[in-house]
């Protein structure tokens, strides 16, 4: 199964990823991890990040895993090609858009997180608001985190994914 998450930065969902991830022993599949990775190796990052981790969670489905895909997923192209991954897989695919409608607490947390992957540069409040990010066009889960904490939106998206 291939669970994808998208939404802006500073709304929770690398927080709600990792322990959707821990719950169901799936690999935690990172962009901004893969992207800072490959800005250490001199390598500059459009869409490079993107391209690795499509490429990286269709062996993880094709082996038997269970992957949990973590990043903006800002456009429909990005979030059509994870689709794409699950149907070349064979798997089902749940696509998860984390929001915080609280524009105030959405901005706190941007304002003061600290980055938990080495050497990666955080978006400012301005390049979150100004960030390239497309309305969602299908169905998807919505997980508001104004409204509940990290452990209970990781259990509403758990509660959306099929029984496996």
């Amino acid at each position: 199964m291939l669970i994808v998450f998208g939404g802006l930065p500073g709304s929770g969902k690398s927080t709600i990823a990792r322990l959707v991830a821990e719950r169901l022993k799936a690999a935690w599949l990172r962009i901004d991890t893969i992207e800072q990775a490959l800005r250490g190796c001199g390598v500059p990052v459009v869409t490079e990040g993107y391209a690795v981790g499509y490429a990286v969670a269709e062996d993880t489905l094709r082996a038997g895993g269970i992957v949990v895909a973590d990043s903006v997923n800002p456009l429909p192209v990005t979030r059509d090609a994870w689709v794409a991954v699950a149907g070349r897989a064979g798997v089902p695919v749940v696509e998860v858009e984390v929001v915080c409608s609280d524009a105030a607490e959405h901005r706190r947390r941007v304002e003061t997180r600290v980055a938990d992957v080495p050497g990666l540069v955080l978006p400012t409040w301005d390049g979150v608001q100004s960030r390239d990010y497309a309305a969602w066009d299908r169905p998807r889960a919505v997980v508001d985190t104004a409204a509940l904490t990290a452990e209970e939106a990781a259990a509403a998206v758990l509660r959306a994914v099929p029984v496996r």
